[in-house]
């Protein structure tokens, strides 16, 4: 993990604001939901994207592990696996 050297207090209400060059450099623009992740004792911000994680997919997903991904790649990896799938 790469230190940003920024520190921010939390309001009252227990937000942050994320600097506007944070925003830029990950193209973070208003109103994009974040997903919030926690590591032990970190908290981890991410971009939401739900798409299936192998081809991008966006249609039919299902969530394994906190993980996204397509029946149609679930069908392919039992496929490829040896296993019968309908």
């Amino acid at each position: 993990m790469k230190s940003t050297g920024i520190v921010r207090k939390l309001d009252e209400l227990g937000r942050i604001t994320l600097p506007i060059e944070l925003r830029r450099n990950l193209n973070v623009e208003m109103k994009d939901p974040l997903e919030i992740f926690v590591d032990d004792d970190k908290i981890i911000l991410t971009k939401y994207a739900p798409s299936d994680i192998f081809t991008g997919e966006m249609d039919d997903l299902v969530e394994y592990k906190g993980k996204k991904v397509s029946r149609s790649t679930i069908k392919e990896l039992a496929r490829i696996a040896g296993m019968k799938c309908e």
